[in-house]
């Protein structure tokens, strides 16, 4: 797992070991970054259930300009912040090591992006997706990705949210939302 473009470009990533996080694939998040232009640009991210923090450092690396990582995982949360070390990015990151329910909720910035990534399996992707909403988490002209698993269901999407693209990858779904 590396960074594929911008100002850490090809910086290999720590990851942790075990089913715990399930990285991002190159070729799937470099496909996603090339949907990504023309948000990105100094864009405000929230790398929710962030693992190594791939998703954030490469929209950092790409010209974002700030990008908070939330993991519960406490051995998430190490990786996320060597990795972010190692990309020098440590002035422009912000970290909670906490519940994604529960920092949405009590969460009092807005994001540009939200990349939304939990555990396939569950209803968290909609339990997110709503507190996003009810907590005015995303600026207008602002953009949610999930990732999904096309073996499975699609995520339950609030009538709030507009389909803007959506692209399989193998099993990976990738979903851009904006409200």
């Amino acid at each position: 797992m590396r960074v594929i473009s911008g100002t850490a470009r090809g910086l290999k990533l720590l990851s942790l070991d075990g089913l715990d996080t399930r990285p991002t694939l190159d070729r799937v998040k470099e496909a996603l970054f090339s949907m990504l232009i023309p948000y990105i640009h100094d864009a405000s991210v929230l790398d929710l259930f962030a693992g190594s923090g791939a998703l954030g450092i490469e929209a950092l690396s790409r010209g974002s300009s700030k990008a908070v990582f939330v993991d519960m995982l406490p051995s998430a949360m190490e990786i996320v912040k060597k990795n972010v070390s190692l990309a020098r990015m440590e002035d422009c990151s912000s970290f909670s090591q906490r519940d994604a329910l529960d920092y949405i909720k009590h969460c009092s910035d807005t994001f540009d992006i939200i990349f939304l990534d939990p555990p396939y399996k569950g209803d968290l992707y909609e339990k997110c997706l709503m507190g996003i909403l009810e907590n005015k988490l995303l600026n207008d002209d602002g953009i949610i990705i999930l990732e999904w698993d096309s073996a499975l269901s699609r995520p339950q999407i609030p009538p709030q949210f507009e389909v803007l693209k959506e692209r399989r990858y193998g099993r990976v779904m990738i979903t851009l939302l904006g409200a």
